[in-house]
């Protein structure tokens, strides 16, 4: 079996979720099959929509140059090419992780060449031309609003009134979004089956934007576990705090650095993850007046994250300020008996139930924040045997391993492969 997998970035040069669950994924998937990554990259010294081929590892890759293309959703130039992909690649199925910075008209080629197609949904960007329903807000009042729904004319005026240059701007906006609207719930009509990683996305994705229940399941992420046997967390130093992430305004480290420094006892904040330019600085600043010691610890490698990471810290916590909706950093804490701090909402709260695994706090609110991260470090022994509960769907509190992971995801290629 030919396996065509797409995603939007892949590791070393993007490392968020998807991307990392992505190369899980191919990692276990080439011990049996073929695998052809297409995804993209950033390179201002080549032309647009050049593609570039190369082999690593026994995987195929095909770069699509992405550097000046950001915003739009839909490029011929990009079908048209990879249409003479497909004919020359010859897939048996594709597995779609996600098309921003891509091309929504790819699957139109691949509905079009008879090729089955799976899509695994790891945020909103089909029903949310943004994503994460966050809205970029330029009013100077309401940064980072979250929003409920998606409304073609509250998108242009939210979300891009920073291009407004008349009265005629919102309406050419509100029509914009109207018309990309369109032409995904057209798209996803072609698409065979989506996967959700969480009940809360898969319900939103139902009842928000009228998929078929019939064409989602739900399948949580799996993990390549051995990452996690090194675990020791034998610390005998304060309590320790980790984050782990991108520095993206959406991830809410500020809410987190806030809430740490309301801390009334001795405590540490060590925020992994690579360095986000003026993202980072800023929350450097932020952190200087901190009594507590607050460390940025920069990137780390996922295959050492338990010696690098998880030995280091007591407690993870994940602060997110949109509706996170299956965080692989909550079940890799999991995975090694950490307990997680994270908002009571969407999959966060799914995947961490209040004092059974872990503390939930009132979303975007930084004094729930730090009550519940004081309660953590009052209630040592306590945080510790929240921890042990680990993952939450499983008997054992074991997260699932990427081996059984790709079985069901192969079985489910081969029910669609005709």
């Amino acid at each position: 079996m030919h396996i065509l997998k797409i995603i939007h970035g892949f590791p070393p040069q993007y490392n968020a979720g998807s991307e990392v669950y992505s190369q899980s994924v191919v990692n276990e998937l080439i011990k049996t099959e073929k695998v052809t990554v297409f995804t993209r990259e950033e390179n201002q010294y080549q032309p647009d929509f050049r593609f570039r081929k190369e082999t690593r590892q026994g995987v195929d890759f095909v770069y699509v140059n992405m550097a000046r293309a950001k915003d739009a959703y839909n490029h011929n130039v990009v079908n048209e090419r990879f249409e003479k992909l497909i004919s020359e690649i010859k897939p048996d199925i594709a597995h779609v992780g996600h098309l921003n910075h891509l091309s929504l008209g790819m699957v139109d080629v691949l509905h079009k060449n008879k090729i089955p197609i799976v899509f695994t949904l790891h945020d909103f960007w089909l029903m949310c031309p943004r994503g994460q329903f966050l809205q970029r807000n330029f009013d100077g009042k309401n940064l980072f609003k979250l929003c409920d729904i998606q409304e073609d004319n509250k998108c242009a005026s939210n979300c891009y009134s920073m291009y407004f240059s008349n009265e005629t701007s919102e309406n050419y906006y509100t029509n914009w979004v109207k018309k990309r609207m369109e032409f995904t719930r057209k798209i996803t009509k072609k698409i065979n089956l989506f996967i959700a990683p969480s009940r809360y996305l898969m319900n939103r994705f139902v009842s928000d934007f009228d998929l078929p229940k019939e064409k989602v399941i739900y399948l949580d992420y799996g993990f390549p576990t051995h990452y996690f046997k090194s675990i020791t967390n034998k610390l005998t130093d304060s309590y320790t705090f980790g984050y782990i992430g991108t520095h993206i305004p959406a991830k809410g480290i500020n809410l987190l650095v806030e809430a740490f420094k309301m801390l009334k006892t001795k405590a540490k904040l060590k925020i992994f993850g690579r360095p986000d330019g003026q993202n980072t600085s800023a929350l450097q600043k932020m952190a200087e007046s901190s009594q507590n010691e607050i460390e940025f610890c920069g990137e780390y490698l996922n295959h050492n994250l338990a010696l690098t990471v998880f030995n280091q810290v007591h407690c993870i916590v994940v602060p997110s300020i949109w509706a996170e909706n299956s965080p692989l950093v909550i079940h890799e804490a999991q995975a090694c008996k950490i307990p997680v701090i994270t908002a009571n909402i969407g999959g966060m709260s799914e995947y961490v139930q209040n004092q059974v695994n872990g503390l939930l706090f009132e979303h975007r609110n930084v004094v729930s924040l730090y009550e519940q991260m004081q309660f953590a470090v009052d209630n040592p022994q306590t945080m510790s045997r929240l921890g042990e509960r680990g993952y939450l769907y499983s008997e054992n509190g074991e997260v699932s391993s990427i081996e059984e992971h790709c079985k069901i995801l192969n079985s489910i290629y081969k029910s669609l492969i005709q």
